[in-house]
């Protein structure tokens, strides 16, 4: 699992940048709870993203915090504590300032990213190694968290078809990264407040040491309004990794029950 653990959840998660505030899927206020088992059976850890409202520079910004860390068993011997947090134009959803302060089992990170948009650059803040540079990015670069929040913007339903994919430019600790997401279709999603309509994704990854090979990540979101992440799913090299919602509030929209539990 390692550090995969909470970047699968929240790094899944472009079109026309620019949306008005009665489309948006999100506000303040909202929040979610994960819970994520490995291999089916065996509780791996919690993870939560909270919406809150703050400045960059005199300037009204969405910043999301995002925390994941390990329970149970998995922490006696794998402990991870990881906090990431995304300031982001509330009209734009462009990135100003992204944080990754992570501990997962003794590896460690502590990186602060300033960006300037209309430059495309990244001011990247190393503290952990206390060294400081610039690096050159894509036009309308997102960061880990706010690709999250910029697709359940700007994804357009309504033209979908199975097959289509969507592609977003992310900027990754010191790299320019090509995200690719892919429609799956639609199905009926079981969770803990009742069967859910939703939308299946497939996610690319990097095949390799973590993942099994590109396709190993599902996702899926509420046909609603909200775009709410249900659940996902990974096959890793070793053993698999599921994420299901846990706990939410603070929604924008109705959320939408097939069947109540």
């Amino acid at each position: 699992m390692k550090r995969q653990l909470f970047i699968v959840l929240i790094a899944l998660l472009a079109l026309n940048p620019v949306f008005s505030q009665e489309k948006s899927a999100f506000d303040v206020g909202e929040w979610f709870k994960f819970k994520m088992s490995y291999s089916g059976f065996l509780k791996a850890g919690n993870a939560t993203l909270t919406v809150r409202d703050s400045k960059i520079n005199d300037k009204d910004v969405y910043h999301v915090v995002g925390k994941g860390w390990t329970t149970g068993m998995i922490k006696w011997f794998f402990k991870v504590k990881d906090r990431y947090e995304s300031y982001f134009d509330k009209e734009t959803i462009m990135p100003y300032k992204f944080i990754r302060n992570i501990d997962e089992g003794g590896y460690t990170k502590d990186l602060e990213i300033d960006f300037d948009q209309t430059k495309n650059l990244a001011y990247i803040n190393d503290k952990k190694h206390n060294k400081k540079t610039v690096i050159e990015t894509r036009p309308n670069i997102q960061d880990m968290v706010s690709t999250f929040y910029y697709l359940r913007n700007n994804l357009d339903v309504g033209t979908l078809k199975i097959g289509d994919e969507v592609r977003v430019d992310m900027f990754f600790d010191k790299e320019n990264y090509g995200f690719k997401l892919q429609f799956l279709g639609e199905e009926i999603v079981s969770t803990d407040f009742g069967d859910v309509e939703a939308l299946k994704f497939r996610p690319y990854v990097m095949a390799g040491r973590v993942f099994k090979e590109e396709e190993s990540l599902t996702l899926w979101v509420s046909k609603d309004k909200n775009k709410v992440p249900l659940r996902i799913k990974a096959d890793l090299a070793v053993g698999s990794l599921r994420a299901d919602l846990e706990a939410f509030k603070g929604l924008k929209h109705p959320f939408k029950i097939v069947v109540d539990n």
